[in-house]
């Protein structure tokens, strides 16, 4: 693979990184274009021209990350170990911030409370993320196997809309 020339700003290593697609996407449309048609060893350019090889990795994020960005989508970074507010917890898992609140004093998800404020840990957030997401494909998974051992998916769909309609009518 052709090296590629990066710059890397100055800032924390902890410090929330959100970073939207540029106005301008055909830049961003040409690198997926490039890292969908290359295999192999990437490499990293230096302004001063030094390389270096890109561990896979690193080249599987920036491969999502070109992904994302070329879909429009904003890239947060975030190590693992990173606390966030759960406001931030809340969006990420797509509820709302009570509704966190109340799995928080469920004892569903651990968090930290250094002070006035309830810290999340990242890694703690996306395990419960993963674990919604196994209970939720179990429970869908027995409700399938149930629904065929009833013979429930020989019934034509249009059983099931009489039967709604009969239920709606009835009431």
């Amino acid at each position: 693979m052709n090296p590629m020339s990066m710059t890397t700003p100055d800032r924390a290593p902890d410090a929330p990184d959100t970073v939207f697609p540029p106005s301008d996407t055909g830049p961003v449309l040409a690198l997926a274009k490039f890292l969908g048609t290359h295999r192999g060893t990437a490499q990293l350019t230096s302004p001063d021209g030094s390389t270096v090889n890109l561990p896979d990795e690193v080249f599987q994020v920036l491969t999502r990350v070109v992904a994302a960005m070329k879909n429009g989508k904003a890239i947060s970074l975030a190590p693992v170990s990173r606390r966030l507010t759960t406001s931030q917890a809340a969006e990420m898992l797509g509820i709302s911030r009570p509704t966190l609140v109340k799995l928080l004093d469920e004892h569903e998800i651990p968090y930290e409370q250094p002070g006035r404020h309830r810290r999340i840990r990242l890694d703690d957030m996306l395990a419960y993320r993963d674990r919604r997401r196994h209970e939720r494909r179990s429970i869908l998974d027995e409700m399938t196997r149930q629904a065929v051992q009833d013979g429930m998916y020989e019934t034509p769909a249009t059983d099931y809309t009489e039967a709604l309609h009969e239920a709606r009518t009835e009431r």
